[in-house]
């Protein structure tokens, strides 16, 4: 039997489980994106997710259809991610959540591009004309260089892995350089439907660059 590609095997230092600060340089990378505001748990989120998971599913369940997708392989569908930020600034965890914005996000496998894309926005909206489809893009993000942890409690407890990771900026001469253009990143890798507050893992990941010091 033939193996799945599984992002979190093939990208082992992208999904990183170690609860200690690490540098990475992040390739580029497919995703399915869409745009919202808004806390986590308000409408607009939980629509964005119907939306992100119905399009990643429809390309993996299309091989059992007549859409021939060149180069299909079997995969694991990756983890969901959330890019986090503020109108006009980094994300600030003192901020009212109502006014937060965010991008949530879904990587895909390479042999996903615009058309793929296209057409099974287009299945979807045949499907669940109730969703606003439109709002869903694809893109190729090129994160770059990036420090990151795994959190692992609640998400209201971040500021504790926050504070790791701001040290080992300092001791490794490395800026922090989110902002509203390269943003706050977190990569949930526990379902919270399902999973305790206290045992969710969450990968904190922040863009940097190096000073010359």
């Amino acid at each position: 039997m033939i193996e799945k590609y599984d992002f979190k095997k093939e990208y082992k230092n992208l999904y990183s489980s170690r609860q200690k600060p690490i540098l990475i340089n992040v390739p580029p990378l497919n995703y399915i994106m869409i745009d919202g505001s808004g806390k986590p748990t308000g409408e607009n989120y939980q629509n964005a997710m119907q939306i992100l998971y119905s399009i990643t599913y429809t390309i993996k369940m299309s091989k059992k259809g007549d859409k021939h997708i060149n180069g299909y392989y079997e995969y694991v569908i990756p983890p969901l991610e959330g890019l986090w930020y503020l109108e006009n600034d980094k994300l600030d965890f003192n901020v009212s959540k109502d006014k937060w914005l965010w991008t949530s996000m879904i990587a895909q496998p390479n042999f996903v591009n615009e058309d793929i894309f296209n057409w099974a926005l287009d299945e979807c909206r045949n499907k669940k004309p109730n969703l606003d489809f439109s709002k869903a893009r694809f893109e190729i993000f090129n994160e770059g260089l990036c420090v990151q942890s795994m959190h692992i409690g609640s998400y209201d407890e971040e500021l504790r892995t926050i504070t790791k990771i701001e040290k080992y900026m300092e001791e490794n001469n490395l800026v922090n350089v989110t902002s509203n253009i390269r943003k706050h990143h977190e990569i949930y890798l526990s379902d919270p439907r399902r999973t305790s507050s206290e045992k969710l893992r969450t990968i904190l990941r922040f863009p940097v660059e190096k000073t010359s010091f």
